[in-house]
């Protein structure tokens, strides 16, 4: 797909007006009076938590942002394969993928040894290891994947809209309030044209700050960035020009002699590329913003870096001068260690609000995402009373965990990438190597949550070897036994609050009268300790809390759907219509049997618990009905 041959347009590349590109501005009027949660920032956290919220019309959600309108140019724009796997579960993948550049190769360059002055190629390798997902890394304008979960939020069950031109004043949270009451009370001030100085008061349930490095949240409740001072100047630039680089629609790592480092980004619409470009070493305590650098400034530095290739640049779309610093809060909510016993979060923090780092991984906006994916099904959980308040208290405890090994991989990339910071310069195989081991991290799928209330003991993880407990879901290519559609089986898994159960039948007939898969549903079926049914309020859909799919080992053909348990054949809706798609097999026809694939026991078959942010949350033996009971158990509260 192919845009901004004329120069850059922001906004969707399919209207071909660019004026009926404008999106609307938001919702009109004042805020509401109550909510359930209040989200302070229109970033990509909080866009990510509003969609997921969104889709609860039960729950009362209300968005503000300082800026009168949504982004339209700039910012990040690296999306991870993990990001894009959580971009299918809230409906918006095949359009990222259609406008997005695809990173399928990485480039590297190095000083020639012959001409130190001048630049050769080094290396080139595959960006993403083969099957690390079914998604590739890809990149695209950060406005445009607002403007995803925008649409999302509009199309929602509860039509949300961001209120912008709000400036938050300050908060105060209500000690004496109990776990149900409005307790923060928030005052933010109109900065829109005709009601400026305006200030409206709202009152929330929670708080959840995404507004930024500087955030007045996470100020409000007594937290503060700790880690290193910035030390290293870098400016960025997407750019629409004209150059002799062979590798202009590469991902580019160029390391020159003497002129620092280069970063090549090659943009969506096929003509724009964005430039990262080592300026200077800062002195210590100095900001950047005392050295007065110029747009031409960087594109001399850029010039300087690519010799002997020249570089034209035609139209600067967006362009900023950056600090490098990796920097974290303690804590990601307003309770302190020592008082999470006694007392329960109210004010929640993510994204740059509680974690600041370099560009040059890709990981800041997809980092910030899986923050808010995290914390919106726990949120929703607590607020529709299926689980006690209490679990709220294991979102700072996960994504402070995975903040803090990002933080350390970036101060080590990012000072590889500044060779002027190394003694001796550039040294391009490192680069390399660094980059090729550390892939799983870049691409987003390294997350490993260690064992808690909602990640269970690695006591059967030897029946599911490739599904790890407290890693992601790792789809795989499935059939669908219904109606033989070649599916991903991960895709069952949509951003609704909903946990899933993946049972992966042993080898014996699973239409059978005592087979291990009927046995199951029986039990979720029909025992009061199902989940299920302890889960489930009287009325509902069986799947609207707990989703049961099925894997069987057996060819499609082989199989009867109407053999099957009632189970995997539920009726739901208001006609008790069939639901056909809880059962699945393998590939064979293209060799992606998902139990070799995923090292499933073929012999024993499993159940593989996910979370509804897509996590395995525990695998179990078929026939382990106690601790799936006891799983469930542990941080969900019965519907009687």
């Amino acid at each position: 797909m192919q845009f901004h041959l004329n120069g850059f347009q922001p906004g969707d590349p399919e209207i071909a007006d660019p004026a009926e590109r404008v999106q609307a501005p938001g919702a009109a009027g004042a805020v509401p009076e109550e909510v359930d949660v209040l989200i302070v920032g229109c970033g990509p956290a909080g866009l990510t938590l509003a969609a997921q919220l969104a889709q609860f019309p039960d729950i009362k959600t209300c968005i503000v942002e300082q800026k009168p309108g949504r982004l339209s140019v700039g910012q990040a724009d690296g999306i991870a394969c993990r990001t894009m796997e959580m971009f299918h579960a809230y409906g918006f993948s095949e359009r990222v993928l259609k406008e997005a550049y695809w990173v399928n190769e990485t480039t590297f360059w190095k000083p020639d040894e012959r001409r130190p002055e001048t630049i050769v190629r080094s290396g080139r390798v595959q960006d993403v290891e083969d099957g690390l997902s079914e998604f590739p890394h890809v990149i695209l304008n950060q406005a445009r994947i607002h403007d995803g979960f925008l649409d999302l939020m509009r199309k929602s069950p509860a039509k949300l809209e961001p209120h912008y031109s709000r400036r938050l004043l300050d908060l105060q949270v209500d000690p004496a309030a109990g776990p149900a009451d409005r307790a923060v009370t928030v005052r933010l001030e109109r900065v829109d044209a005709g009601s400026e100085g305006r200030v409206e008061t709202i009152k929330a349930r929670y708080v959840v700050g995404c507004d930024g490095a500087r955030s007045t949240v996470r100020k409000s409740i007594g937290r503060e960035l700790h880690g290193d001072s910035a030390n290293h100047a870098w400016g960025v630039m997407d750019v629409l020009a004209v150059t002799d680089f062979p590798d202009i629609r590469f991902k580019a790592l160029i390391q020159s002699a003497s002129d620092g480092s280069l970063l090549i980004i090659p943009r969506e619409g096929g003509y724009m590329v964005r430039i990262y470009v080592e300026l200077a070493k800062l002195d210590v305590g100095e900001r950047v913003a005392s050295r007065n650098i110029t747009a031409d400034d960087v594109i001399a530095k850029a010039q300087r870096i690519l010799k002997p290739h020249t570089l034209e640049v035609k139209e600067i779309a967006w362009w900023s001068v950056y600090e490098i610093g990796q920097r974290l809060t303690d804590k990601f909510d307003d309770v302190p260690e020592a008082e999470i016993a006694t007392r329960l979060p109210r004010i929640f923090i993510a994204g740059d609000a509680c974690h600041t780092h370099s560009p040059k991984a890709g990981q800041g906006m997809n980092v910030s995402m899986q923050d808010a994916f995290n914390l919106g099904w726990k949120l929703a959980a607590v607020l529709r009373k299926q689980s006690a308040p209490s679990l709220l208290h294991s979102y700072s405890a996960e994504r402070q965990a995975v903040a803090k090994e990002l933080i350390d991989f970036d101060r080590e990339w990012a000072g590889i990438l500044a060779s002027a910071a190394k003694a001796g310069g550039a040294d391009a195989a490192r680069t390399q190597d660094y980059f090729v081991r550390h892939g799983r991290y870049t691409a987003g799928t390294a997350t490993h949550y260690r064992p808690s209330i909602l990640t269970g003991a690695a006591s059967h993880q030897h029946l599911a070897q490739g599904l790890v407990i407290g890693k992601r879901f790792h789809s795989a290519p499935v059939i669908r036994l219904a109606d033989a559609k070649p599916v991903h089986l991960g895709h069952a898994a949509q951003a609704d609050g909903r946990f899933r159960i993946y049972a992966f039948s042993g080898a014996e007939n699973p239409a059978a009268v005592g087979s291990a898969i009927r046995a199951l549903c029986n039990f979720l079926t029909e025992a009061r300790e199902s989940p299920v049914r302890r889960y489930t309020s009287e009325g509902a859909d069986v799947d609207a809390v707990i989703d049961l799919r099925a894997v069987f080992q057996q060819d499609h053909r082989e199989l009867a759907v109407e053999a099957m348990p009632s189970l995997l054949l539920p009726r739901k809706g208001r006609y008790g219509l069939l639901d056909y798609e809880k059962m699945f097999c393998p590939d064979l026809k293209s060799c992606h049997d998902v139990f070799t694939m995923r090292g499933i026991d073929r012999q024993a078959g499993c159940m593989v618990v996910v979370r509804p942010d897509q996590y395995v949350a525990n695998v179990l033996p078929l026939d382990d009905f106690t601790g799936l009971a006891s799983y469930f158990d542990g941080f969900m509260l019965p519907v009687n």
